[in-house]
């Protein structure tokens, strides 16, 4: 079973790194408190869109092709059909008095 490290590992870890990372030329520019990586003029770019002129696409409305898909799917449901659970009735004898019960299924025609 592989052993979890510790928060002292990693730290060392990072450490060694960023040691091996100066030891080889590597600089580090210390940036002020608060200062944001993003340009003041555009605050957030839209990732989805491949340049800045590009302008939204226009959508072109559809309103009898849905009108077709909606009646197809109309006429493909089929009435819902009820499954009724089978009643409990009671036989009697010429007297009146219940001799026992049986179970009977109502026909839904």
């Amino acid at each position: 079973m592989k052993s979890t490290r510790s928060k002292h590992d990693i730290q060392s870890d990072l450490a060694d790194e960023v040691a091996a990372f100066l030891t080889h030329g590597g600089n580090i520019s210390q940036v002020e408190r608060g200062k944001s990586g993003l340009s003041p003029d555009k605050p957030w770019i839209n990732p989805f869109k491949t340049s800045e002129g590009e302008k939204a696409l226009s959508r072109t409305p559809l309103p009898d092709v849905v009108a077709a898909i909606d009646a197809r799917k109309q006429s493909k449901k089929k009435p819902l059909v009820k499954h009724r659970k089978p009643k409990k009735t009671w036989i009697f004898d010429d007297f009146g008095e219940p001799v026992r019960w049986v179970w009977s299924e109502e026909s839904t025609s």
